[in-house]
């Protein structure tokens, strides 16, 4: 089942620093096709929140980044 990633989110987060935590996560959740909203229930975050890290608006938290390299790390296992 394909979950939809929209062509611009894709083309945003291409375009986003790959450096960035939350771009690097997106970029699996995209090509894993990981639903967004798992991800969030799972980390504990709104789907905007994640929208914004995928597109490299934002980043997670110091307090998050431990778990989302975590969360990272499994699923590009």
């Amino acid at each position: 089942m394909s979950y939809g990633y929209s062509a611009k989110l894709v083309a945003l987060n291409r375009q986003a620093d790959k450096n960035n935590l939350g771009v690097r996560l997106g970029r699996a959740c995209i090509r894993g096709d990981i639903p967004v909203s798992r991800v969030a229930e799972t980390l504990g975050v709104s789907r905007q929140t994640l929208y914004n890290w995928f597109m490299g608006r934002s980043s997670p938290q110091p307090m998050m980044v431990d778990l989302v390299a975590r969360y990272l790390e499994r699923i590009t296992k």
